[in-house]
């Protein structure tokens, strides 16, 4: 088995200041989403007009851990509509489904990632979500499953950041974290998709996700993706296979695992949970 550490120099990812000099361009705004709209007019200008709220919360603190916010967003798929319909804010909280949904059998599942930042003038940005919102679409139709349009994703995701503002770190001080799913769940004990489906939105602040230097360990017994595998998507299966060696990895002192590809062992493909960037 392969090992080394390295001390890798990097900004901190909390820290927007390189991302918002080169998306305060006009041209580039896609890529650096304001949260304005005719949805969310009226809470832009509050931003400019008004010192934002924040939650009580020890910022320096921050971690890559849950912390319970306000709302989250919840849009459902039913066989008889036969599209995403209704969504609305509610309460964070513990959610129901059947024993038998196609999520908790059979792993029928996507989940996202994204963040938002808090600008110096108090404003927020979200970085790219219409992106996050084609890759579940394209994770969706690798799992048989319905997905949200890319302006429901965007809807439900501003919505979600907005209801939870309070929570958005002050600017460098960590990000709001936000999580869409989309999970079956409708009634299901065949191996077959599912005829319901839920498309949920939650937030969380956080930190980084790594705290100091990163030592890393090379695995080269268990792959993290195979070719024709689902590698390829946001599948909620893909990534407690990688729980057991991640956990002798730290057991032995290591913060992360990179994985090999599995056709030949030689190259390093990806992280278990991390985001490598190695620049030569």
């Amino acid at each position: 088995m392969f090992m080394f550490s390295r001390s890798i120099c990097c900004a901190k990812l909390n820290q927007l200041s390189t991302f918002e000099t080169l998306f305060s361009n006009l041209k580039l705004r896609p890529y650096a989403t304001p949260l304005i709209g005719p949805l969310q007019t009226r809470e832009s200008r509050i931003y400019s007009r008004e010192k934002a709220e924040y939650a009580n919360v020890n910022w320096d603190e921050l971690g890559f851990a849950l912390t319970n916010t306000d709302y989250m967003y919840v849009m459902n798929f039913t066989e008889e509509e036969q599209k995403f319909f209704n969504g609305t804010l509610t309460r964070f909280g513990n959610i129901e489904m059947c024993p038998s949904s196609g999520i908790l059998n059979y792993g029928q599942g996507l989940f996202e990632g994204l963040k938002a930042y808090r600008k110096e003038d108090e404003g927020i940005l979200l970085f790219r979500p219409q992106e996050n919102a084609l890759r579940m679409k394209m994770g969706a139709d690798r799992m048989c499953m319905p997905s949200p349009t890319v302006d429901q994703f965007i809807d439900a995701v501003k919505k979600t950041v907005l209801a939870n503002k309070r929570w958005v770190p002050p600017y460098g001080r960590g990000s709001l974290y936000v999580r869409p799913l989309l999970m079956a769940t409708g009634r299901n004990l065949g191996v077959k998709p599912s005829s319901d489906y839920t498309f949920l939105v939650y937030a969380s602040p956080v930190g980084n996700y790594h705290k100091g230097d990163l030592n890393l360990m090379v695995e080269d017994n268990v792959h993290r993706a195979i070719p024709g595998g689902t590698g390829g998507i946001k599948a909620v299966t893909n990534y407690s296979p990688v729980y057991k060696p991640l956990t002798e990895a730290k057991a032995k002192g290591f913060s992360d695992l990179l994985f090999l590809d599995a056709l030949t062992g030689s190259n390093i493909e990806e992280g278990s949970a991390c985001n490598i960037f190695i620049l030569k």
